[in-house]
């Protein structure tokens, strides 16, 4: 049925997004600086600041486009920059990204049920898999070597998972936990705030959280480092959510992400890592051309995935 046909529409657009993707990590690694992450991953550390005489600015930027017509059509595109400025135990932090995918598959039906395909019973369908974008702000206030403050605001955008825009903002306090030559493990805690504007005829929502955070870095070997975080916020408020109502700490949304970079030659380095984001109360699914019954209200997946497998060159 229509149904079944839209699914198998996803799955092939899905396919040829990750082949046009794949390309563009490399392209992006090759730029210079790492893809931008998720925003709640980040955090401060004193080293970053200690050794600071003066006011001290760094910004970078990337770009990728790929673009293929003919029997394939797609057109991938992202781009990111990031900013930052330390002085004394002070230090901000600015990012931005954005991400764009499109691709055009032929989609065949018998509409006249007579078993066969026939002319103007196939079309070329064209579709958005990724329109994802962030801005993010973070300032950490060094209170000590090992204790710190910290606020972030964050806006954001990805309407494939159902969500038209995302804003808000963190407060809370950081801890150097454990740190020796090879291995340092930080921990956060504070608030959370997060406005939902969902896709569709959806409410927004307004999600007051509580926020847990790890974070590790450490080295396997000269050439080996390891790093990993985990973040967990849990709402602290009743939502009415498309799904129903979800009450105080039922909306759960965990953040984790593991990368292994290895130096292979001088200046050529292999990076792997992978990224969880599960949400237990997701939101809509975004309609297609042909709206949802009424009173059918799909939800998104709850768990999201990303593996990443990339060389890094470094000229200078």
């Amino acid at each position: 049925g229509a149904g079944f046909k839209y699914r198998e529409m996803e799955m092939k657009t899905l396919r040829r997004f990750v082949l046009a993707v794949g390309p563009l990590s490399m392209v992006l690694a090759w730029s210079g600086p790492a893809n931008a992450g998720d925003p709640k991953y980040e955090y401060g550390k004193h080293d970053d600041v200690k050794d600071v005489k003066k006011v001290e600015w760094k910004a970078s930027a990337q770009a990728g486009i790929i673009a293929t017509t003919g029997n394939s059509r797609t057109t991938t595109g992202a781009a990111g920059a990031k900013a930052s400025r330390k002085e004394g135990n002070n230090k901000f932090e600015a990012e931005a990204m954005g991400a764009y995918a499109r691709a055009g598959i032929w989609l065949a039906e018998d509409r006249d049920t007579s078993g066969f395909i026939e002319p103007n019973e196939d079309d070329l369908v064209t579709r958005t898999s990724t329109r994802a974008w962030l801005l993010k702000g973070r300032y950490d206030r060094f209170l000590t070597e090992h204790n710190s403050l910290y606020v972030t605001a964050i806006g954001s955008g990805d309407k494939p998972a159902g969500k038209d825009f995302v804003g808000g903002g963190q407060v809370g306090y950081s801890r150097q936990i454990y740190k020796d030559d090879k291995h340092e493990l930080k921990g956060e805690g504070g608030y959370d705030f997060s406005y939902e504007n969902l896709v569709g005829d959806a409410d927004a929502l307004a999600i007051h959280s509580a926020r847990l955070f790890v974070g590790y870095e450490g080295k396997v070997s000269d050439d080996t480092g390891l790093t990993g975080a985990v973040e967990s916020l849990h709402n602290v408020n009743t939502l009415d959510a498309p799904g129903g109502e979800v009450g105080p700490f039922e909306d759960t949304r965990v953040n984790a992400t593991v990368a292994l970079t290895t130096k292979l030659f001088e200046n050529l380095s292999f990076r792997f890592a992978f990224t969880a984001k599960y949400d237990n109360a997701p939101a809509p699914r975004p309609p297609f051309g042909t709206p949802y019954a009424a009173g059918y209200v799909p939800l998104a997946e709850e768990l999201d995935t990303k593996t990443e497998a990339t060389l890094i060159y470094n000229f200078l």
